[in-house]
């Protein structure tokens, strides 16, 4: 009998986030290779329900859930797709695997906090309860080790794939910036650190194009930012977009910028470097790792310091085939790989 597997898919709730792109590329790659060897159901909110097509069942998310999941004798293998695990992972009875994206709160809150206690506890609960843990870089993984060094024997990496889209031909997005811009897209947090980009406008014709899901007080500190420094009418901030909309805007940027405190993977800068763009990271947390040689980095955020690096890595790119070495380091990252990597793990842990 093929046996039953199970993802957990309810993280899909905003596009323009990570989550939101692991589950649906995973997913979709999940249903290319696994037929025939796992019957495959996704856990997800209404809104997600039947986007893996007919070759998937869904399981619609309850409230109920966090504390009875009634279907746990159904499934052979329950892959929770992040460390957020809405009903745990004592609810269910089969083989567990769970993917850790980042802790990012070990670098947010203050050491010795309530807060941060609270959330290594529960953290330990998640770890301690299921039986191989996935982490999407080797910052992470080092970073479980740190925290719970109890799960060194069921720790492994596998790094995100990156989806190489392309607006369709004449595409338009909602916004069209008027001339020459710069693009950063996610979350509208504080832990992106958008607002650090707002100074690089100054005495240029950019636009700086940040797309994703709002947090209204951070988007107005952007705003203020803007005003301090003159360029309110160089900021737009879009809230989510398109997949479509996305790509022309990687397509078009002078530069995508990321300039995140704090990342498990950073998809966007990978999706970047599939347009041929050049990218500019922070040179904090897993961004180092994943943007490579291919990448320019901010030591800092001083707005001098910013703008020598954004100037000369422009030039650098220019002058070096950046768009070729940006291409090429993209392609080291496919959902194909990463699908192929945690049916392997889904089987071992069959297997034990």
């Amino acid at each position: 009998m093929t046996p039953g597997l199970l993802i957990t898919l309810d993280s899909m709730r905003h596009a323009n986030t990570g989550l939101h792109t692991f589950g649906r590329s995973l997913g979709q790659q999940l249903v290319k290779q696994g037929q025939g060897s796992f019957d495959l159901s996704a856990y997800v909110y209404p809104a997600q329900d039947g986007f893996l097509g007919g070759q998937a069942s869904y399981v619609r998310h309850r409230k109920h859930h966090r504390w009875y999941f009634p279907r746990n004798a159904r499934f052979d293998v329950v892959h929770f797709a992040d460390q957020y695990c809405r009903f745990g992972p004592e609810r269910v009875r089969a083989a567990k695997v769970m993917t850790v994206h980042d802790l990012n709160q070990v670098h947010e809150q203050p050491a010795g906090s309530r807060k941060l206690a609270k959330y290594l506890r529960r953290m330990a609960r998640r770890i301690a309860g299921v039986d191989r843990v996935v982490a999407i870089s080797e910052f992470v993984k080092a970073d479980i080790l740190r925290h719970f060094p109890e799960a060194g024997d069921k720790v492994s990496v596998i790094y995100n794939g990156v989806d190489a889209g392309h607006a369709p031909a004449g595409h338009q997005p909602r916004f069209v910036p008027p001339g020459p811009f710069l693009f950063t897209v996610g979350m509208v947090c504080p832990k992106k650190n958008f607002h650090v980009l707002v100074p690089l406008l100054r005495k240029t014709d950019y636009t700086l194009v940040i797309a994703g899901v709002i947090k209204e007080d951070y988007r107005q500190k952007i705003l203020d930012e803007a005003a301090r420094h003159g360029v309110s009418g160089q900021v737009a901030v879009t809230g989510p977009v398109s997949q479509a909309d996305r790509d022309w805007y990687y397509a078009h940027c002078e530069a995508f910028l990321f300039p995140s405190l704090a990342e498990g993977f950073g998809l966007p800068a990978i999706e970047a470097m599939h347009h041929g763009r050049p990218v500019f990271l922070s040179r904090f947390t897993s961004l180092p790792e994943v943007g490579g040689d291919a990448a320019c980095y901010f030591d800092n955020f001083d707005p001098d310091h910013m703008g020598e690096v954004l100037g000369a890595g422009l030039a650098r790119f220019a002058g070096e085939d950046g768009a070729r070495r940006a291409r090429a380091h993209a392609l080291r990252f496919t959902w194909e790989k990463a699908a192929a990597s945690y049916l392997a793990v889904y089987r071992e842990c069959l297997a034990a």
